[in-house]
């Protein structure tokens, strides 16, 4: 059955079937043509939609509704409405995209897309606002967003609504997320294996309860929350360690994405990253870091050259004692980023190598490695070991 309570709609060599595949199945609206909502329109189906035509240049109000059976939109093209309330107790199936450039409403059930093709998503399109989200309504798998504003991804795996928050963009940027409840060991949708022993060395754990995906070409931040469920106590005993972590394509292994403005409890928060390139991580999730005390070996340094007074610079104790010293500090690529002759535990992240673009900045965050070469008549002794930046 077709309810459609009020409609002033445009047909342009539009051809409009109802179809079933079975005798006991539901009936299908199929679109082959052209279809414009004017504002004043308001649609409800009562069935499922297969656009196989231009259904994009609308507005007014859709709706999708059912007490019963699961509601699915598919068809070869993307149907994009202004206004949608999605009123689907055993939920709205997507096999192909569904587009809103105004308001979306969860009434009742979730909007699910295959997580095996992130080209199907629920598409915010120059809008970001909807109500109604929670653990039994939101995105079950992919939903982008295509504008500049601050967007919170209404995305959860199952029962669980597990947002994440990309913020107000310079430009107009198209992002693509989807949030996973599954250990990152053994994903289910992905071919690839995330396994939490490959990481950065400044890298202490990785959940192994949860991850997202993220996708986009724009360089972001990204906001990560977490809820009970994370179980954040067995990845930190204490937030202030906690970081952002991304699965490197190029280096396949966890990457620090950085940690700041991280706010909660061990039970319930939020924490931000720094800026990065989506496409160049696999998936993100929340790790810590080892804290000063827990590094042990002396070869190894943290240091944070944001100027606050506390490890600001890279100091090797006791180094004063002998009268010749040379430091030289590379990258993980074996780039020299820094050569000093007797070092004065000054050095605070600045790149003196010839392969930095920009020398008079600070370098980004990440690991380093170093040797020290010391002595008094000669330079007898070497120190070698690794700096991690953080800021």
């Amino acid at each position: 059955m077709i309810h459609i309570p009020k409609v002033m709609a445009r047909l342009f060599a539009c051809l409009i079937v109802i179809t079933a595949s079975t005798s006991n199945a539901q009936s299908a609206f199929k679109n082959f043509g052209s279809i414009q909502m004017h504002n004043d329109a308001s649609v409800g189906f009562h069935t499922d939609l297969i656009n196989d035509g231009d259904f994009e240049n609308n507005e007014g109000l859709t709706g999708f509704y059912s007490d019963n059976e699961v509601r699915t939109i598919s068809g070869l093209n993307r149907a994009v409405f202004n206004n949608i309330e999605i009123d689907a107790l055993n939920d709205l199936n997507l096999a192909t995209s569904l587009g809103i450039r105004n308001e979306l409403q969860f009434i009742n059930g979730k909007v699910n897309t295959p997580r095996n093709n992130t080209s199907i998503s629920l598409d915010f399109i120059n809008h970001n606002f909807y109500v109604g989200e929670d653990d039994d309504r939101h995105t079950d798998g992919y939903t982008s967003v295509l504008g500049t504003n601050e967007f919170i991804f209404p995305i959860g795996d199952d029962n669980r609504f597990r947002p994440m928050i990309t913020p107000v963009q310079t430009s107009e940027a198209y992002f693509n997320g989807a949030y996973f409840s599954e250990n990152p060991n053994t994903p289910s949708t992905f071919s690839t294996i995330f396994s939490t022993n490959d990481k950065e060395v400044i890298l202490k754990s990785i959940s192994s309860y949860e991850f997202w995906d993220l996708d986009g070409t724009t360089e972001t931040s990204i906001t990560l929350t977490w809820d009970t469920f994370s179980n954040i106590e067995n990845i930190s005993p204490l937030t202030s360690l906690l970081r952002v972590v991304g699965w490197s394509k190029a280096e396949n292994k966890w990457i620090n994405l950085g940690g700041v403005n991280i706010q909660g409890d061990l039970t319930e928060g939020r924490i931000t990253s720094q800026n990065f390139i989506p496409n160049d991580y696999e998936v993100i999730t929340i790790g810590s870091i080892f804290s000063d005390i827990e590094l042990g070996d002396s070869n190894n340094y943290l240091i944070s050259p944001n100027e606050d007074g506390t490890n600001d610079a890279l100091v090797f104790e006791g180094l004063e004692l002998y009268e010749k010293n040379e430091l030289i500090i590379f990258n993980r690529w074996g780039n020299e980023v820094f050569r000093k002759n007797n070092y004065e535990n000054d050095w605070v992240a600045i790149s003196t190598g010839r392969a930095t673009i920009q020398q008079a900045k600070k370098l980004p965050a990440g690991t380093y490695f170093y040797t020290l070469k010391f002595g008094n008549d000669r330079l007898d002794r070497t120190k070698k070991g690794w700096v991690y930046i953080s800021y």
